[in-house]
This record gives structure tokens, sequence and C-alpha cells, in this order.
């Protein structure tokens, strides 16, 4: 016959597995090697004397500029009205200080084409090459 006595004292309890630690330790190992491949990818860089050159070269800024053009004819250069001599004005003096510039332009819905083409013109005008138009995304 069984052990009554055990019965009522608490029997025997089947073993537990404690899965709470388990996470925090998984959690310290997680930070952990986060860091210390941060801490790699940083000392990944090599120390290096460079020899110097007669003929060396600075490398070309990139400015990007935004313009807008409204349905009423409006020009904005980076958020500011402008008129188109003043456009192209700004944009040779961007071309002049030998960087290169990369322009947007953000038509209003309603513009007409024909205000977008004079505005490429004026850009292609002060020499610059690279012209993106700017959508929104269709979701």
């Amino acid at each position: 016959m069984r052990n009554h006595r055990s019965h009522y004292l608490g029997a025997e309890e089947k073993a537990r597995i404690e899965i709470i630690p388990m996470i925090d330790i998984m959690m310290f190992l997680l930070v952990f090697f986060m860091l210390a491949t941060l801490k790699m990818i940083q000392g990944a860089g090599i120390k290096l004397d460079l020899p110097q050159s007669s003929t060396a070269e600075q490398l070309q800024q990139t400015v990007k500029v935004s313009i807008g053009v409204t349905k009423t004819d409006e020009i904005y250069l980076d958020a500011k009205p402008v008129t188109p001599t003043e456009l192209t004005a700004h944009l040779q003096g961007l071309v002049h200080d030998s960087k290169k510039v990369d322009v947007a332009i953000a038509g209003d819905e309603g513009t007409s084409y024909k205000n977008i083409v004079k505005v490429m013109d004026l850009v292609r005008a002060a020499g610059i090459s690279s012209v993106a138009l700017a959508t929104n995304p269709t979701t």
C-alpha cells in the first residue's frame, strides 16, 4: 500500500524548468555579443599614413537642391520664392564652385507640363545635367 503520509505532507512534485532565468541569460548574451560586434567593426579600420601628391584633387562634394513649381508658375528654391533669373544665377554659382549639383524638381499636381520643362531648361542652362522629378509613391 502507498504511503499515505507523503500524500498529505506535500506529495512529490514533478521537476519544473524555470524559463525566466534562461530568458535573462539569453538577453544578456545577446547584448554582450552585439556590443562586442560593434567594437570589432570600429576596430577594423586600418590607420594609414598616406603619401603626399602634388597633383592630388579633392573629391567633389555633392550639393542637393530642390526646386518647387506651383500651379501659379511660382518657383521655389529650397522653399524660398525666386525668379527664373535668380534661380539660374544661384545654380551657376553652385556649379562655378566646382561642386556636383543634383537637382530635384517637384511640381504641384496641377502644374502644366510647359512650366516643368521651362524650369528644367533653366537648370540645364546653368550647366547641370543631373535632374530628377519628385513624385509621391502610390499606395
